[in-house]
This record gives structure tokens, sequence and C-alpha cells, in this order.
């Protein structure tokens, strides 16, 4: 699984950047979020499969902080560039005139740059908020990994004030972007629906298809991780749900945005053509 992930986001990656035709805002954030699908798969599975073949379940402080704050800093980049994503579809079904004007190259940069930023930032509150409130030195893990929901629940001390700053800070770094993603297909739901023809519903339709696909595989897994290890202590649960968002997820994204859309497809089949005659 961990190597159809790594093939499928490079081949997205390859693709978009090897072919003139894919060189546009939709296209450029979607190598953005395959490069973020790299990182976000290699930060866990990799020491997962070494634990399995060591038979070692263990790992030291300073790399589980580690392991901790570069998975949240590529989640979060998932999260971010999911929102971006949907704002571009919003701008090119509602605005379309606009669309080459409003979503230029260098606003493109700045949404991807900001992205980033705003998940280095929430990785490291959650490393301050690990490091002020649990205590988690010589303990189990009930996961395959160094899962946040997990460590944040390792509270040594001042359970409601942990909680309080928890919550505060996933309705800004998750509700947030999930209520732009909400609007954002608020209104293209709106403008499609004005559409005279059943042709340009459907066209309308293929295009936000895929995002919208990964928007509910990706938040259904991540908001239902969170929730459930706050209301219960059902670790079975949660490591499956884990593994869905952390190894199904990135690994099904290349598949659903190459499957269902026809440039990638053909994209992918001039790269693979050219590897192939070189």
């Amino acid at each position: 699984m961990y190597l159809v992930t790594m093939l499928g986001n490079l081949l997205i990656i390859l693709a978009v950047t090897s072919d003139p035709h894919l060189h546009t805002p939709m296209y450029f954030f979607l190598s953005s979020l395959s490069l973020a699908d790299i990182g976000f798969v290699s930060t866990t599975v990799p020491n997962m499969i070494v634990d399995i073949q060591t038979h070692s379940r263990v790992i030291s402080y300073e790399a589980c902080l580690t392991q901790m704050s570069i998975f949240i800093l590529f989640g979060c980049m998932d999260d971010m560039l999911l929102t971006v994503m949907a704002y571009d579809r919003f701008v090119a079904i509602c605005h379309p005139l606009h669309y080459k004007v409003i979503m230029n190259p260098h606003l493109c940069c700045i949404f991807t740059s900001v992205s980033f930023f705003v998940s280095l930032f929430d990785s490291l509150v959650h490393n301050w908020i690990v490091l002020q409130f649990t205590c988690f030195k010589d303990v189990e893990v009930s996961n395959f990994f160094c899962d946040p929901s997990v460590l944040l629940n390792l509270a040594c001390s001042e359970t409601f004030t942990n909680n309080a700053v928890r919550y505060f800070f996933l309705a800004i770094f998750d509700f947030l972007p999930f209520l732009v993603i909400f609007f954002s297909y608020y209104k293209i739901l709106s403008s499609i629906l004005r559409i005279p023809s059943s042709g340009g519903r459907h066209k309308a339709f293929t295009t936000c298809g895929s995002h919208l696909s990964v928007v509910f595989l990706f938040y259904g897994t991540v908001l239902g991780v969170y929730l459930s290890s706050t209301v219960s202590q059902t670790a079975r649960k949660d490591v499956v749900a884990t593994v869905l968002y952390t190894v199904v997820t990135p690994m099904l994204n290349p598949f659903i945005y190459s499957l269902r859309n026809r440039d990638i497809k053909s994209a992918i089949w001039r790269l693979l053509s050219r590897t192939i005659s070189y």
C-alpha cells in the first residue's frame, strides 16, 4: 500500500509538471496535495513497517515528538490545500470569466505558502500543548504511531485547560477550513442548478466530483478519530479509523483524481509512453 501510494502520487506530480496542458491552478494545487500526501504517509508507514519486521514497539520521547510534529504539518497541509482547491472550483464555476485573472500564478503561490506556514504553526502549537500539559515518558500509546489525538489524552494535570486549548485550535485548523469548503460548494451547487443545459450541469459536477470524494474521505475519518477519542476509549476502533486516514486515504487520492479525470489520464499515458520509448 505504501509503494502504491508513493507511485500514484509521484505519477500525478510528474504528469502535471511535464505536461504544459496541466499548468493550471487546479493541477498545481493537485500536485501540491500529492506532495503533501507523500510526506504524510512517509511519516508513519515506514516506521510501522520497520516495527513489524523487528518486532519492536519502542520509540524514544524525542522521536515521538518529531513524528507527531511532521505528521501534523503534512496533515494540516492536506487540510489547507483541500480548502484552497474548493475555493479554486468556486471561482472556476461561479466566476468563470474572471477565473484567470483571480487565480493568477502569484495568488496560487501565496495560497500554497500560506498553507505551509499555517500548517507549521499548527504543528508548533500542538507540540507546545503536549510539552505543557502531558507526561508520556515510559507509557504505552494505543496506536501504531504517535497520534496527536492519543498523546493529547495523556494529560497529567489541568484536563479542562488541556481540552479547552485542544478544541480551540481544532475549531481554527479543522472546522474553519471545513466551513470554507462547505460554503464554496453551497455557492457552486447554486450556480450549477442555474445552468440550463444538462450537459453543462454534468460537466460542472464532474470537475468537482473528485475533490468532493477526497474531502469526504479525509474529513470523515479525521473527525471520526478526534471526536471518538474524547467520547469513548475504544482503542481498536480509533486505530482502524487512523489507518483509514493515514494509509488508505493517501493511497486512494491518486486513483480518485486520475480515474475520474480525462486530462490526468491522458498526461500519465503520454508520460509513460515517453518513458518507455526512451
